[in-house]
C-alpha cells in the first residue's frame, strides 16, 4: 500500500488532515497564501524535530538536497527558509495548539488501558512546569529575571502513557499554582502534584468540583490532628491521620479536613508527609501515587533531549509557541504511530531510525520490524528510559 512512498510520507498519513483543514480554515491560516500552506508548515516544523534540524538554513538545505522526493513528501514547492520564518511569525500559534490537542485526544484513547504501575481504575496525572531558558535581548517579550528570559511550559501528564492532556505556555514570571485556575478537572482523577502548588484555596476548589489530589505538606503547617487512623509501621508508614487547617487564611481557604500521611522512605530514608482528600485509597497507594510524580521530570528531561524546544529558529512569541505545540505535536504522532502498529520499541529507538531514514522508501511496518527494547548495556547510561513501555 505504501510502496514508493517515503517513511516520512507514511508517517503524516496518521495525522488527520481533513480535522486539521477545518481547524486552518477557522483561522484563516491559508488566506492569500501561494507558497508553503499551513499543512507544509506543520510539515517542513515536524520534519525540523524528526532529523534534529538546529535551524532555518538547515531545513532548506536538507529538503533541497532531496528535491524529487520532496512532492511525494506533501512539499509543492521547495521550502525556502525566509518563506518558513514569515509563515511561523505570522500564522497564528493557536492553530499548531490545536492540532497538538487533536492528536493527544487521539493518543489518550489509545494509551486509556496502560498500566502504570499502580492497579488503581481512575486517571492519574501528574502536573509540574518546566522553564526553557532564552537570551532576554532575542526575546525581550518573555521576561524573566533582570538579565534572563524564559517561558513556561505547565504540563499535566497523563500516567497512562505519558502523554500530555494539558499544556500551558506562559512567560517564566508566571507562578506555577497560578496555573490551577485554568487546569481543567476531571471527576474522579487523581492529580499529583508537589508542594509549589500548595494553595488551600485553590485545592478546595479542586475538591469540590470531585476530583482528588495528591501533594506535600510544607513544613510548619498550623493543623491539628482530629483523629489517627491505623498505620502499619513496617511498611513504611508511621502516621495516618485526618487533620483540620489552624491558620486563618488556610482554615477559610480549606474549611473541610484533609488527611496527612507521614511516611519513611526505606530507600533514601527520608521522610516525607502527603496531603490528600481521598480517604478511601490505602496509605501506601497515596505514597506511591506521589513518587508517580517524578514520570513528568522524566517527561520533561525526555523532551528537552530529543525534541527541538532548547534552540528556537524564531524570536517572536508566536513563533517560540509555533515551535513548542509543533513538537509536542510530532512527539504525540510518534507515540500514535508506536500503538496503532503496535511496534516493540521506546520512542527514543523510533526517533532515532526516523531520523536518518525519513527519505527511505520502506513500508513502515517493515522499518521497525524486529526493533526491540534497547538494553541498559546498549544504551548511553544517561539514556532515559520513561518511554520504553
Amino acid at each position: 500500500m505504501n510502496l514508493g512512498k517515503t517513511l516520512f510520507a507514511q508517517l503524516m498519513e496518521f495525522v488527520p488532515w481533513t480535522s486539521f483543514a477545518r481547524i486552518v480554515m477557522c483561522y484563516g491560516g491559508d488566506s492569500g497564501v501561494r507558497v508553503l500552506s499551513c499543512t507544509e508548515q506543520f510539515r517542513a516544523m515536524a520534519f525540523a524535530q524528526i532529523t534534529y534540524r538546529e535551524s532555518l538554513r538547515d531545513i532548506e538545505a536538507c529538503l533541497q538536497a532531496n528535491q524529487k522526493k520532496l512532492y511525494g513528501m506533501g512539499f509543492r514547492h521547495p521550502v525556502k527558509r525566509a518563506t518558513l520564518a514569515d509563515a511561523n511569525e505570522g500564522r497564528d500559534w493557536h492553530i499548531w495548539e490545536d492540532l497538538a490537542l487533536l492528536l493527544i485526544r487521539r493518543a489518550r484513547k489509545l494509551y486509556c488501558d496502560e498500566s502504570f504501575g499502580i492497579d488503581l481504575a481512575n486517571t492519574v496525572y501528574a502536573l509540574d512546569a518546566t522553564t526553557i531558558d532564552l537570551c532576554l535581548s532575542l526575546f525581550p517579550w518573555a521576561p524573566f529575571r533582570s538579565a534572563k528570559a524564559a517561558v513556561k511550559m505547565h504540563t499535566l501528564l497523563d500516567l497512562r502513557g505519558n502523554i500530555p492532556a494539558f499544556i500551558h505556555i506562559s512567560d517564566g514570571k508566571m507562578g506555577d499554582v497560578n496555573v490551577l485556575d485554568t487546569l481543567p478537572i476531571e471527576v474522579g482523577a487523581f492529580y499529583v502534584m508537589d508542594r509549589g502548588y500548595l494553595d488551600f484555596t485553590r485545592l478546595f476548589a479542586l475538591h469540590q468540583a470531585g476530583a482528588f489530589f495528591v501533594t506535600r505538606a510544607k513544613r510548619g503547617m498550623n493543623a491539628h490532628r482530629v483523629y489517627s487512623l491505623k498505620a502499619d509501621r513496617s511498611t513504611g508508614i508511621i502516621c495516618d491521620q485526618l487533620i483540620a487547617l489552624d491558620g486563618f487564611y488556610t482554615s477559610k481557604g480549606y474549611p473541610e479536613q484533609l488527611r496527612r500521611i507521614r511516611f519513611k522512605d526505606p530507600e533514601t530514608g527520608k521522610t516525607l508527609v502527603f496531603l490528600t482528600n481521598n480517604t478511601a485509597l490505602p496509605a501506601l497507594t497515596i505514597a506511591a501515587l506521589y513518587k508517580q510524580r517524578w514520570q513528568v521530570e522524566l517527561f520533561f528531561k525526555w523532551i528537552k533531549q530529543h525534541l527541538r524546544i532548547k534552540r528556537f529558529i524564531g524570536n517572536s512569541e508566536n513563533a517560540v509557541k509555533t515551535q513548542i505545540w509543533c513538537a509536542i505535536a510530532t512527539y504525540v504522532l510518534i507515540a500514535i504511530v508506536k500503538k496503532e502498529l503496535q511496534i516493540d520499541a521506546s520512542l527514543y529507538t523510533l526517533l532515532q531510525i526516523l531520523s536518518v531514514s525519513v527519505f527511505e522508501k520502506t513500508p513502515i511496518s517493515q522499518a521497525f520490524a524486529g526493533v526491540g527494547y534497547i538494553s541498559e548495556y546498549d544504551s548511553p547510561p544517561n539514556q532515559l528510559n520513561l518511554f520504553d513501555f
